[in-house]
């Protein structure tokens, strides 16, 4: 059992229940808790993240360190001391780390050993934004503060009147080289720790340099079995280096370090340096940083809302906007270059990593379509180069191919983007790559499509052939076929293909059992896999059970409806997702998994939003024609499930998907189906939403007379005018449109449940 937290109070006290009215002036970033999710261990999840101090998708961030070297759990908010301040690009604790080093500042007898040096800290002492990070290092009577570019950092740390003040620079484990140049006051070196995913060559090289000479310096080695070793020399080179520079400082004297870091080369790390931080001060820096993320944030502007409201929307739009990060450099030309992780070459291009597509397909690339489209453009580019340098499309990048999760999700992302008219990237390339991924299996199982030839023969993957989750990746590919037909049918493919894509998105109907209403297993000889039970996670699912991946036919709702039997039994079946008994069968995995923890203690049910395969389902009622249902559960989940404390996420936060379904659930509206260009309608959680378009326009949402009990649509109006519909599009958005929303405290049970009222579904609508 936990003891609830006080959340340490912000920067600037926000006295108002409403947000300025302009972008402009107002400090977002003060409304951010980076600390959010940071209360997670193994065992449950409240998000399992950490502190990013970063700019939005930044090449490198930085985080304060509690955990051990090589720990995925680098920082949790139960922790009693710090160890270090790292550079990390962890976009997980499951995939965990790569090139990561740190910094640490020491007072008195000097150590080395990370447990030995961890010093206390405080929450009370501590301040976390996006653009800074401050924290008082009790031990040693230092305070530490941290302010970012893309692709380095600025730190100033505090002294007390000591003659042996140090400043650590800790290269960790798996290869790292540090070399102490005193007369430029420098110290440049490299680290090459990661956890799978890089070529032989694969090196981060960072330079730091300090405003203070070096009155002392050593260096240690540490081999792979034994204890550190120091040395009067200024080099080292092994399985994990470190330097340490020494001097005597006065009390409350600051001394800065600026650094960056390049995975092209040390002259590249210079570069960087000069180029994103030059002669800027600490503040000049920190200023820069908090403008960029202001500009950013303030493309949402909620009013009509509590403060803490505000603080979980514009702490949840931060999290969106760290990942996929910048894995592009600039040279010495100023031309956009990049280390390839899939061949280990120096190539010209865009390149980005750090992302799960099947977690992020559902709401945070959609976001992008809409909120950002050159940047989305740029990423389409950067799939180009991978697939060209690798011969793959990523499924799940950090920094190069990993194996995790299941699906062909790039092909989701890549026809959304392009059928909403985002150009400027080799759609012909992408289409070719989108192709080839559904015809076998890639270098590692979560590339292409594993189980590919039994899905393409059958059409399902049978559960008794040794292909794992075998009824979850047939959904799955099911979906990426209907983006594969609909890109196909936009560029003008042969029918014949386009028609075999579309008919394989009908799949998803072998993997259902109408006989008992939800999804299952089936062996290769068409029988039912009698190891089922409704409850029963992974096995033919993944990270959940039939009870949360029945939902997942995103393409076509209606034609799943036929299934059931008809609209009623389907919606009486996401009725019992709520109310039915949080049962589990965990025999597949030999224990209680934490996402199993996660769905008993939200105590809604088998509703498991903690993870994403059921985090649509809620928005599923606007085809099942009672959308108040929809409108009630997203309320109850916004209101219950989210806030800005460092528990305040419900399971794995996975690159900004748990968040994106919180920012666009405010907003009022969910990308249920990715590549429709449609978006189902919930509950909108403030008075007003804006959303300044890069095309110049606003797209705004205005509910005046919402409130924690008005939670009910009574009726809508476009742009004056009366709106029926259960959804809005995303030619309305880019328009600038005004959507008028009347909200009452019980349910309009009218509305929204004529035929033409409904979403988008494959078997019904027509083109």
């Amino acid at each position: 059992m936990k003891l609830i937290k006080i959340l340490f109070p912000l920067i600037v006290l926000v006295t108002t229940a409403v947000v300025a009215q302009s972008n402009t002036g107002v400090s977002y970033v003060d409304y951010v808790n980076p600390l959010v999710g940071s209360d997670s261990e193994f065992a449950l999840s409240n998000g399992n993240t950490y502190p990013a101090i970063a700019t939005p998708w930044g090449m490198n961030f930085w985080t304060p360190q509690t955990g051990k070297m090589g720990d995925g759990w680098g920082y949790t908010y139960d922790a009693l001391k710090l160890r270090g301040f790292k550079q990390t690009h962890q976009p997980s604790p499951w995939i965990n780390d790569y090139a990561a080093f740190s910094l640490f500042p020491e007072t008195g007898k000097l150590k080395i050993n990370e447990d030995e040096r961890a010093s206390w800290y405080s929450h009370k002492a501590e301040i976390s934004k996006p653009h800074y990070y401050s924290a008082y290092l009790a031990d040693y009577d230092v305070t530490t503060e941290i302010t970012p570019t893309e692709r380095g950092a600025q730190f100033r740390f505090t002294f007390p009147e000591s003659k042996k003040s140090h400043i650590l620079v800790d290269g960790f484990f798996k290869g790292s080289m540090v070399k102490i140049i005193p007369e430029e006051r420098k110290i440049i070196g490299y680290c090459r720790n990661n956890s799978g995913g890089v070529p032989g060559n694969f090196h981060n090289y960072f330079v730091l340099v300090f405003d203070k000479d070096f009155d002392e310096v050593l260096t240690w080695k540490k081999e792979k079995e034994g204890i550190e070793h120091t040395s009067e020399s200024k080099t080292a080179e092994g399985y994990h280096v470190g330097a340490a520079i020494s001097f005597s400082t006065k009390d409350g004297e600051q001394v800065t370090a600026k650094v960056a870091s390049s995975f092209i080369s040390l002259e590249q790390a210079e570069i960087n340096l000069k180029r994103e931080i030059g002669d800027d001060t600490f503040n000049q820096t920190k200023e820069k940083a908090a403008a960029a993320w202001n500009k950013e944030l303030g493309r949402m502007e909620v009013a009509g809302g509590t403060v803490e409201e505000y603080r979980t929307f514009y702490t949840a739009l931060y999290r969106v906007l760290l990942f996929p990060r910048k894995f592009y450099e600039l040279n010495a030309a100023n031309e956009i270059v990049h280390y390839s992780p899939y061949n280990g070459e120096v190539l010209p291009g865009y390149m980005f990593t750090d992302n799960g597509f099947w977690d992020t397909f559902r709401a945070v690339f959609p976001f992008f379509t809409i909120m950002y489209p050159e940047y989305l453009s740029n990423v389409m580019q950067g799939l180009v180069n991978t697939y060209n340098e690798s011969g793959w499309l990523p499924e799940w990048a950090s920094p190069g191919h990993r194996d995790c999760m299941i699906g062909s999700n790039s092909a989701i992302n890549i026809a959304d983007a392009y059928l909403r008219g985002i150009r400027g990237y080799d759609i012909e390339t992408l289409y070719e790559a989108v192709v080839k991924n559904s015809t076998r299996k890639g270098p590692v199982n979560s590339v292409g499509r594993f189980g590919a030839e039994f899905y393409n023969d059958l059409g399902y993957v049978p559960y008794d052939v040794g292909v794992n989750e075998n009824a979850a990746r047939t959904l799955e590919y099911a979906f990426a076929d209907w983006s594969i037909a609909e890109l196909g049918e936009a560029l003008g493919k042969p029918k014949k293909q386009v028609k075999l894509f579309r008919e394989r998105s009908l799949n998803y109907k072998n993997v259902f059992d109408p006989k008992i209403g939800f999804m299952r297993g089936k062996n290769k000889d068409g029988s039912w896999a009698t190891t089922y039970t409704p409850d029963k996670w992974g096995d033919a699912f993944t990270e959940g059970a039939a009870w949360h991946w029945t939902w997942c036919v995103f393409h076509d709702p209606l034609g799943l409806a036929e299934g059931f039997g008809g609209v009623a039994k389907m919606r009486s079946r996401l009725d019992d997702v709520f109310t039915a008994a949080p049962t589990f069968n965990d025999s597949y995995y030999g224990q209680q998994i934490h996402e199993i923890t996660e769905m008993l203690v939200a105590d809604m049910g088998q509703y498991a939003h903690g993870n994403q395969p059921i985090q649509h389902a809620i928005y599923l009622y606007n085809w099942l024609e009672q959308p108040w249902k929809t409108q009630m559960h997203v309320r109850n989940v916004m209101d219950k499930l989210y806030s800005s404390a460092p528990d305040g996420l419900c399971g794995d936060e996975d690159n900004g998907q748990t968040s994106a379904w919180y920012v666009f659930s405010a907003a009022g509206f969910y990308p249920v189906t990715p590549g429709t260009g449609e978006y189902a309608l919930g509950s909108p959680l403030f008075k007003s939403v804006k959303m300044h378009l890069r095309n110049g326009k606003t797209f705004t949402v205005n509910a005046p007379n919402n409130s924690k009990e008005n939670i009910y649509i009574d009726e809508v109006q476009k742009n004056g005018n009366s709106y029926t519909k259960n959804y809005i599009t995303y030619d309305d958005i880019m328009s600038g449109a005004t959507y008028n929303f009347s909200m009452k405290n019980t349910p309009n049970k009218s509305r929204g449940t004529a035929k033409e009222a409904k979403p988008y579904s494959m078997s019904v609508t027509k083109k």
